[in-house]
């Protein structure tokens, strides 16, 4: 039991510095509301009467999400892998090749429907 005691102690630490930390934003924050503040933030677009789900968005901003994604997740895959490169061998080669070539099928589909024209 006394090798969970460190653990425990941290958790304790987090809990009372998140609770600590609430409370003292709610003692020492601005007390002034306006309607500017009160307003939810779309990302810049005003916002619109409409039900949720009436509106449809643009396809540009899953192919942007896309994009990211994918380039995010190869720059993740392949640093670890060109670090160890020499320790990987031939399985190491094969399985990044099979990644590349699923990463380019994402990227040649992104390029296709348009998603890196920035216009």
């Amino acid at each position: 039991m006394n090798e969970y005691i460190p653990i425990l102690v941290l958790g304790a630490v987090a809990v009372a510095f998140a609770l600590v930390s609430v409370v003292i934003a709610a003692v020492v924050g601005p007390k002034r509301y306006n309607r500017a503040k009160l307003d939810a933030y779309e990302c810049g677009i005003e916002p619109t009467a409409q039900p949720m789900g009436a509106g449809r968005y643009p396809v540009k901003f899953y192919l942007t999400a896309m994009l990211f994604i994918i380039f995010d997740i190869e720059i993740v895959f392949l640093y670890p892998w060109a670090v160890h490169f020499d320790a990987l061998g031939l399985f190491g080669l094969l399985a990044m090749g099979m990644f590349i070539v699923s990463a380019s099928v994402a990227y040649a589909y992104e390029w296709r429907r348009g998603g890196l024209s920035w216009d």
